[in-house]
């Protein structure tokens, strides 16, 4: 279902992504000029593996989950693209096809700008050169701290900077207590665990460790972070 129109609470999320605002306001205003908006219903399909390029993305509204398929079938998930970040770009640049699925999880909403349009931004603002350049290159300072993480830090300290990172995000306040933190984001265990590389069981028995510590609340409707300082000592210690 597509709806021209950002909500309020939409564009504030895309203006208030920390690359986007570091654009010159023109180049901010072709951007948003020639895009258009989707809105997608929970777990569906955005974009399939081997799809041309035909779009770069930006999520405006709940998350797109990145994933990959497995020789078994099994769906594995990659990341979560959170609101006010842009995406897809690379298949454009390299004009190869989509090496990842990528699907709504909760309803979400993205902002579009078609290749032919992102192209024609390119030749107009040569700026967008080097923004896109800082966009990739603090993608592969994200990716070889996850690499490096993987190889370096238990789990307890990796499944702590995930909660930080997660609440940073998506954190509305509690209700019941203000000085709380939940995650917005409703993952499943199982989902967790695909992001650390763990098995589900050891990401409940640290989860469940976390909750005797006071860090966490564990609730049906997800998480709720009760003391930050808890996770930042859990990931202190081990580095």
């Amino acid at each position: 279902m597509d709806d021209p129109i950002l909500t309020i609470e939409e564009r504030e999320a895309i203006n208030a992504g920390r690359w986007f605002t570091s654009l010159s306001p023109s180049l901010r205003h072709d951007i948003l000029r020639c895009a258009y908006v989707k809105r997608y219903k929970d777990d569906e399909l955005i974009a399939a593996r081997g799809d041309p390029p035909e779009e770069w993305i930006a999520c405006a509204k709940g998350a797109v989950r990145v994933s990959s398929t497995s020789i078994s079938g099994k769906q594995i998930t990659l990341t979560y693209v959170e609101p006010g970040i842009w995406f897809g770009d690379v298949s454009i640049f390299d004009g190869d096809r989509r090496t990842h699925d990528a699907y709504a999880h909760g309803e979400t909403t993205i902002l579009c700008v078609a290749k032919s349009d992102f192209k024609k931004i390119l030749a107009t603002h040569v700026e967008l050169y080097e923004a896109m350049l800082r966009l990739h290159a603090r993608r592969i300072r994200q990716l070889y701290g996850l690499v490096e993480d993987l190889n370096t830090l238990p789990l307890r300290a990796r499944l702590a900077k995930q909660l930080l990172h997660l609440v940073r995000s998506y954190g509305v306040p509690s209700l019941s207590d203000s000085s709380e933190m939940r995650i917005g984001l409703h993952l499943a265990q199982e989902e967790l665990a695909q992001l650390l590389g763990a098995s589900r069981q050891r990401v409940n028995q640290e989860l469940k460790a976390m909750e005797r510590d006071q860090a966490i609340r564990i609730e049906p409707a997800g998480l709720t972070i009760r003391n930050r300082d808890v996770l930042m000592r859990i990931v202190d210690a081990d580095h």
